[in-house]
């Protein structure tokens, strides 16, 4: 099977179903943008040296390409496969993360800047496109689309995480968070 189709070089591609549509709507720009999102999340795995953080870096990106999946269905003509959904407990098993990092990191006092250690930089590069990402998709659902809220929860919830682990890795990489100084 060859890789390319030739079948978009005139700017259209297909969605789940086969339906054809521009590569520069609202739709694609969603699923797009979460593809950018688990591509920076592969390269943040690699500064990873936790273990635990690693897996749930894999898990998030395996749940990733399911958000993709689904928001390349249109789910008005195509019926979306159970394969394409997120299992309910997606986003609580994220907030329980979330509450395990809360209890690592000192308590927020001030604005900080992204950065410090390169991990935590990268990780903040993955929190501002997975929020990228969540506004492609409301934007998605305000021209008329229909998204699951367990996706936009779930991508809510992941740059939460996102940005306690970058203050997690600055810890791990013994590198004080950035704080932002009013000038």
């Amino acid at each position: 099977m060859k890789i390319y189709t030739k079948t978009g070089d005139r700017g259209t591609t297909s969605l789940v179903g086969g339906q054809r549509i521009s590569k520069c709507c609202d739709r694609i720009e969603s699923y797009g943008t979460i593809d950018e999102l688990n591509s920076q999340l592969g390269l943040l795995v690699t500064y990873c040296t936790s273990q635990h953080d690693r897996d749930v870096l894999l898990s998030v990106q395996h749940r990733l390409f399911v958000v993709g999946g689904y928001l390349a269905t249109d789910n008005s003509t195509t019926e979306v496969p159970a394969s394409l959904l997120l299992p309910a407990e997606t986003v609580s098993e994220l907030e329980h993360e979330i509450d395990l990092l809360s209890d690592i990191v000192p308590p927020l006092r001030a604005f900080i800047l992204p950065g410090g250690s390169r991990p935590a930089a990268q990780c903040n590069v993955c929190r501002t496109v997975c929020r990228r990402a969540e506004r492609c998709i409301i934007s998605l659902t305000e021209s008329g689309a229909t998204v699951d809220e367990n996706i936009l929860s779930f991508v809510n919830r992941l740059s939460d995480y996102l940005f306690l682990l970058s203050r997690k890795l600055n810890i791990d990489n013994k590198t004080e968070d950035i704080i932002w100084k009013e000038k």
